[in-house]
């Protein structure tokens, strides 16, 4: 066991966690945050999706040891514009059906509007490709994420 200090959503939270512990269950049960999801557990489906220093990465796979000073970013720390949209695209266009992946798919959606303004479907294809949703409401997420990129425009 090992003490990290963790950088999440802007506070620091210490960790008492072997340091191959992924950075998934630092989240949640060392900082109590639970909005990012266990899934596959092989970084394989996304539900896990947090931002380390603005890059997705499967929270599931990566090791406490690994995450350093880097800064994590997870659903419950989303802000700024491209995130925003997202939300209220998700929310406007209905988009969850069991909810349980959205987190990692808001986080994803976010993170290609951050590169990308303009997707095209083939882009979005792209992007999402490592978030699984096994209620399969990807033409709502695609739909959501082009009203998002379209309220993000002017």
């Amino acid at each position: 066991m090992a003490a990290y200090a963790l950088k999440i959503n802007g506070r620091t939270h210490t960790v008492d966690v072997d340091p191959d512990t992924p950075l998934l269950w630092a989240i949640r049960d060392g900082a109590g945050l639970m909005g990012t999801k266990y899934g596959c557990g092989v970084a394989q489906c996304g539900a896990c999706t947090v931002f380390v220093d603005g890059n997705t990465v499967r929270s599931c796979s990566l090791p406490v040891s690994a995450v350093g000073t880097s800064e994590v970013t997870t659903i419950e720390g989303l802000r700024g514009r491209e995130g925003a949209a997202v939300q209220q695209a998700w929310v406007a266009l209905d988009v969850p059906q069991c909810g349980y992946c959205q987190s990692g798919q808001v986080m994803s959606a976010t993170s290609l509007l951050s590169k990308n303004p303009k997707p095209t479907d083939r882009d979005i294809d792209l992007a999402m490709t490592g978030n699984i949703c096994r209620c399969a409401t990807y033409v709502r997420i695609r739909a959501a994420i082009h009203q998002a990129a379209k309220s993000l425009e002017g």
